[in-house]
């Protein structure tokens, strides 16, 4: 597992920032494998393992076969990233969909929620989830981009949508009209560390006291304040996760 030097520093600002638990999610087999040692060390982070759909080719037996086993650590609370990516393709799409199928019954066959990446696939994304579903799949859409259709899918089938530090970049304009649309009780927050930094940091990296931003950008965007978007997602994040 990497070791980071500041990563004491990066929980301490975190508990500042009034972060009560913090979710590592996963790429592929070695980042499952480090974000599962990393949660049994730190008692404010928790895991979620699976492999993202630029690694569909990835997803074969015996990773899923090794994803159960880590499963079976109590500080897995989730299955993802899952999805498909038709925007990167960095995988053929029949690969991605393959791939994406067996996450989906494997999220259902372990009881946990599934975190669910879409970019330009919101179609086939739908469908296949509609397919799968046996009736116990949770989850949530993250970092998201998809408009009024996956928001319809997303309130119809009990799933969450969560924003990250972008809904504060000043041309995020549609961001910002589907927050609006999504009421607080279908909404969660993430930093998608290291990544989409919010305004004042954007560029550098991202880091989970950052999530404070995005709360209160959602704040102003909902006219409510930023006590109400913290409980909210907060209770959100427990109720799915159930930590």
């Amino acid at each position: 597992m990497p070791e980071y030097q500041d990563l004491n520093s990066v929980l301490s600002r975190a508990r500042e920032a009034k972060v009560e638990a913090i979710l590592c999610a996963s790429f592929d087999l070695d980042s499952s494998r480090s974000g599962v040692e990393l949660s049994r060390k730190q008692d404010l982070i928790y895991s979620a393992i699976g492999i993202h759909p630029h690694h569909a080719d990835q997803v074969t037996d015996a990773a899923l076969n090794e994803l159960r086993y880590l499963a079976a650590d109590p500080n897995v609370v989730a299955i993802g990233e899952m999805g498909l990516d038709y925007y990167q393709n960095e995988q053929p799409w029949e690969v991605q969909q393959a791939a994406f199928r067996k996450f989906l019954q494997l999220a259902q066959d372990l009881n946990k929620p599934a975190i669910i990446h879409c970019r330009d696939a919101q179609e086939d994304l739908i469908k296949i989830m509609k397919e799968e579903n046996k009736g116990g799949l949770r989850g949530v859409f993250h970092c998201f981009a998809g408009d009024d259709t996956l928001i319809d899918f997303a309130k119809a089938i009990g799933f969450y949508i969560s924003f990250t530090g972008n809904v504060t970049f000043k041309k995020a304009h549609k961001v910002r009209e589907n927050v609006a649309k999504i009421p607080l009780a279908n909404l969660l927050l993430e930093t998608d560390c290291p990544y989409l930094a919010p305004e004042p940091f954007r560029g550098k990296r991202n880091e989970p006291a950052y999530v404070h931003y995005i709360a209160q950008a959602i704040a102003k965007i909902k006219g409510v304040s930023l006590e109400e978007v913290a409980k909210a997602t907060t209770q959100n994040a427990k109720d799915l996760f159930k930590i």
